[in-house]
């Protein structure tokens, strides 16, 4: 199917390219804070099985495992400094997650949407199509660059951005609820949202602005739970897990 990564798996492919939203939470394991290598090698080695496959990945990782702009905002800071403050964070994150991805043997790039050139590359969009098409990783650091938007934000800006074919949020929950499962051990998984209903029910999973800029532009999600080993794997297939947001 155009692929010539040799690999027999390749045609059962749902999907070739793919942006992949991880949170910084996600990165720290059971703590609250920092980085749990365990936990980020076991991720690296499921993003190198997925590459394998012959998928093109670009990865956004938030920093609240580190610092998040909103609770300094809340704590009295100026609301810009903080943001900046926290897409910093999401540049150590994506480093830890190169230097996680190589020690898999898989090339990986970070390209910062704020300049850091000793330690990254600048973002620019068509080189990274280009290291895409060499079959690296991209990792896009430092969200979009500016205050008052989130990562999520970021991750749908550049899915659209590389043509990526749908947006993978990878969460501690299975998917969306039509309840809180927590609270009520009755709640059921919702399969298919549309974006109208994502906003009109204001669900926490992703901020509006996202949303809204997935449903201009037609951009699918699918959002599941990332500690199952093997679900990015089963996303690209095509499986049905999790819940998909869509018009």
């Amino acid at each position: 199917m155009g692929m010539t990564t040799g690999s027999e798996s390749s045609a059962s492919l749902h999907y070739r390219r793919i942006v992949l939203k991880l949170s910084g939470e996600a990165l720290c394991g059971a703590g609250s804070f920092g980085i749990d290598r365990e936990v980020i090698a076991a991720t690296a080695r499921e993003i190198g099985e997925v590459r394998a496959e012959g998928v093109q990945i670009g990865i956004v990782v938030g920093g609240g495992n580190i610092f998040r702009g909103l609770k300094g905002a809340s704590q009295g800071m100026d609301r810009a400094q903080a943001d900046s403050m926290g897409m910093l964070a999401t540049v150590i994150n994506s480093l830890a997650l190169q230097d996680a991805l190589e020690k898999c043997s898989v090339p990986t790039r970070v390209m910062t949407a704020i300049a850091i050139q000793q330690v990254a590359e600048p973002y620019i969009r068509r080189r990274a199509i280009r290291h895409l098409e060499k079959g690296r990783v991209v990792i896009f650091a430092a969200g979009t660059g500016n205050p008052y938007f989130s990562t999520d934000t970021a991750a749908a800006l550049r899915a659209m951005e590389i043509h990526a074919d749908v947006l993978c949020k990878a969460t501690k929950v299975d998917g969306i609820y039509d309840r809180d499962p927590v609270k009520f051990p009755d709640a059921q998984l919702i399969s298919k949202m549309s974006y109208d209903r994502f906003l009109a029910d204001r669900i926490g999973v992703m901020d509006a602005t996202a949303i809204s800029l997935c449903r201009d532009n037609r951009l699918k999600v699918r959002v599941f739970k990332l500690a199952d080993f093997g679900n990015i794997t089963r996303v690209v297939r095509g499986e049905a897990i999790g819940t998909i947001v869509e018009d």
